[in-house]
């Protein structure tokens, strides 16, 4: 079991673990290399059984190490124009094609083969691995690792480094995340009887309105400090799906929307919580004067806290010193790494790939980019054997 990084992003790649399957046989792979190597692995498993993150120490058992964190489940191909199997990792001039290569088995793979080369240095701080589920729809994974890292008292790390693609930059700060699925619930009339009825996407219009109102507020506000580092420097609100009616005679019985919010961080999301929620049930009232019947359903399916620039972090102090980057660099997309800041630890991200490529058809990390991460890998794990 002794694999070198390439080797094992080969075999994470080739398992199709997009989020509407199961990612156990990953998972039992990568006990079964840790177990190789007399490192003991913890699984988190989800309501349904069917996926499990992982997590294991390596190391004394001591506080003051580093989490390397990762996730395990890759976006769908399905729908895709592919130019080589994308659950094969193929080399193609110097670029390394496949599924997850950037988002984000690449690391993933360093992060595992830090763990013969910590036993191998006799490190004296702590390295932790922490491989988490169904991040790509919504995070919703991670919470429970961390909860379960804590609660059955493994040694506290001071640092986590969550490798998605940044080209190797450092990642100080994102903006959090809200995710609802909505379902307005009408009254079918005649579109000639139009006051009678109640149409669902004409009410769930109104929603929309007032999201675009809410960004047309935040857009001409001053943004604060933190905001200002970020493009655009506001949260924003956004409904990216659409659906309902049964025809163009008729109200509308049932629309449904895909409703979200980029929130900065530092800005209270139970607060926008709060407002939307008020919101909805101001326009559910309407509905209801009309005909008791219709109504609204407002299903939250993720909540991404952001991850706010520490000052005098140690992950950061930690991630300068191994690469050498001064740069402060902020994305507008969420991660785990707030989640781990939620719950106490120094947050930060960096790891391989160009995060344009994450997502995409022939998705590829470049040579050079995962040498830079093999030389990061070891520069880490020599820093914890200091």
């Amino acid at each position: 079991m002794r694999m070198d990084a390439r080797a094992l992003m080969d075999r994470l790649v080739a398992f199709p673990t997009v989020s509407s399957e199961s990612n156990l046989e990953l998972i039992d792979f990568v006990e079964e290399y840790l177990d190789a190597h007399g490192v003991a692995a913890n699984r988190v498993y989800n309501s349904d059984g069917n996926k499990a993150s992982l997590y294991a120490h390596v190391g004394p058992q001591v506080e003051g190490g580093v989490v390397l964190s990762g996730h395990t489940d890759v976006v769908p191909v399905a729908g895709q124009a592919w130019d080589t199997d994308p659950f094969v990792v193929t080399r193609k001039g110097k670029k390394l094609y496949g599924r997850g290569t950037c988002d984000m088995k690449g690391f993933d793979a360093l992060a595992l083969s830090a763990v013969p080369l910590a036993l191998e240095r006799g490190i004296k701080r702590p390295l932790q691995i922490a491989l988490s589920y169904d991040e790509e729809i919504g995070c919703v994974g991670a919470p429970p690792m961390i909860d379960h890292m804590v609660s059955m008292g493994m040694p506290r790390a001071d640092t986590v480094i969550v490798g998605e693609p940044s080209m190797m930059k450092l990642v100080n700060g994102h903006k959090g995340g809200i995710g609802y699925r909505i379902h307005f619930k009408g009254f079918e009339v005649h579109s000639s009887l139009l006051p009678e009825g109640v149409s669902a996407i004409m009410e769930a219009a109104k929603l929309i309105m007032w999201a675009n109102e809410q960004n047309a507020i935040n857009a001409a506000a001053t943004p604060g400090p933190v905001a200002a580092d970020f493009y655009p420097p506001y949260t924003t609100l956004h409904v990216g799906k659409i659906s309902g009616g049964t025809a163009q005679n008729i109200t509308a019985k049932d629309c449904h929307l895909a409703f979200e919010f980029r929130i900065v961080p530092g800005e209270d999301i139970n607060a926008w919580q709060q407002k939307f929620m008020a919101r909805v049930h101001e326009i559910e009232a309407e509905m209801k004067a009309i005909h008791p019947d219709a109504g609204i359903v407002a299903e939250q399916y993720f909540a991404v806290p952001g991850l706010k620039p520490e000052e005098n972090g140690t992950a950061e102090a930690l991630v300068r010193r191994l690469t050498g980057d001064n740069s402060t660099n902020v994305v507008s997309y969420g991660t785990e790494a707030g989640q781990f800041q939620e719950r106490g630890y120094s947050a930060i991200i960096c790891g391989p790939g160009d995060i344009a490529q994450a997502h995409q058809p022939n998705e590829f990390i470049t040579v050079d980019q995962f040498q830079q991460g093999e030389a990061f890998i070891d520069r880490l794990v020599t820093s914890l054997a200091d």
